[in-house]
């Protein structure tokens, strides 16, 4: 399913020969990016230590930094970067910072695969309060950065028989 997405994605990009992945989990999105992109110079941001173990474990070749991506101050920049489920944990509050990070590290492409909401939302998760928040985080990334241009964007669905995500939305943003 990560592959058909990002096969899907990667579609209506050109040149991309890195890739920053920010929240990594386990790897399984860096796994399908390997198989469609091979030779690309695959890296992510990881603060949980034994999920970025199994990242590297799934992809040997990426390079897996163990921190928060709040922390994160990057010194390079990669063509595409991208976060899938990862800004609806963030604080409110925290995102600007998110959002400049993106922005300063990537040299083309931003990328965000979230929940969406027209309305920001907090939605309770495994019975916490403030922990998953929908909204328009394309919208507020076009907003904030002037050179900044939807390129595409899709929806991926539960119920999808064949390539099966969790209902999450994409939003492909090239700076120009």
């Amino acid at each position: 399913a990560n592959t058909a997405l990002f096969a899907r994605i990667l579609a209506r990009t050109a040149g991309v020969d890195s890739v920053l992945e920010l929240g990594a989990n386990i790897g399984a999105n860096l796994l399908a990016l390997e198989r469609l992109l091979p030779g690309c110079g695959l890296s992510a941001i990881e603060i949980n230590e034994k999920a970025a173990a199994e990242a590297k474990r799934a992809v040997p070749a990426a390079e897996i930094m163990r921190q928060s991506l709040l922390d994160f101050a990057p010194q390079r920049q990669w063509r595409l970067v991208f976060t899938k489920g990862v800004l609806i944990h963030i604080d409110p509050d925290m995102l600007p910072t998110v959002y400049e990070t993106m922005h300063r590290a990537s040299s083309r492409y931003i990328l965000l695969a979230e929940y969406y909401s027209p309305q920001p939302a907090e939605v309770p998760y495994r019975g916490h309060a403030r922990k998953l928040f929908k909204r328009d985080f394309a919208g507020e990334m076009l907003d904030r950065f002037a050179g900044l241009e939807l390129l595409d964007y899709g929806f991926a669905y539960r119920r999808d028989a064949n390539f099966r995500q969790d209902d999450i939305t994409w939003f492909l943003m090239e700076k120009r």
